[in-house]
């Protein structure tokens, strides 16, 4: 008989935190229209999905292996790293619009003095604040001396929501 009380109590506690169910709260910049966010606050009932870094996927099957031309410039590069991210959280009935925090590692181009950021920004935009998905993370974008494969550009984590 116990048994059964302690059955029914949880059954309740369980339904009725579902039916609190906190949304999650996307603070933008303000006076700003930069896609990212300032903020995000996380329901205590949500769960966390933390997405290990996602490195470019080859893009040019013809171009020698392992060489910056298999895998694109900054721009290719983030795009077919958000493409690859994007088919991970759909693995895992997420969306990228459920995507709340995002680190981007970014390698300056052979020859160049510094981190395409522009470049990231043509692919991060093609994802993010779009009429199709305009929710926003929060993000810091960092400039690394390399990655794992001296091609690669670009590495990104992202840690999801699942309200």
């Amino acid at each position: 008989m116990t048994h059964s009380l302690i059955a029914i109590a949880t059954a309740a506690l369980v339904l009725g935190t579902g039916a609190a169910s906190a949304e999650v709260t996307r603070h933008p910049i303000p006076n700003s229209d930069f896609p990212i966010l300032q903020a995000v606050e996380i329901p205590a009932d949500a769960t966390l999905v933390y997405l290990s870094g996602t490195v470019p996927q080859v893009i040019d099957e013809k171009a020698e292996a392992g060489s910056p031309e298999q895998f694109g410039d900054t721009a290719a590069q983030t795009e077919s790293t958000l493409a690859a991210i994007e088919a991970k959280l759909t693995a895992l009935d997420l969306t990228m619009g459920d995507v709340v925090k995002m680190q981007a590692y970014l390698v300056a181009p052979e020859g160049g003095d510094a981190m395409d950021f522009g470049g990231f920004m043509d692919g991060y935009t093609q994802f993010f604040g779009t009429d199709e998905q305009p929710n926003l993370p929060t993000r810091s974008v960092f400039e690394v001396a390399g990655l794992a494969n001296p091609a690669w550009l670009v590495e990104i984590e992202v840690v999801a929501v699942r309200p």
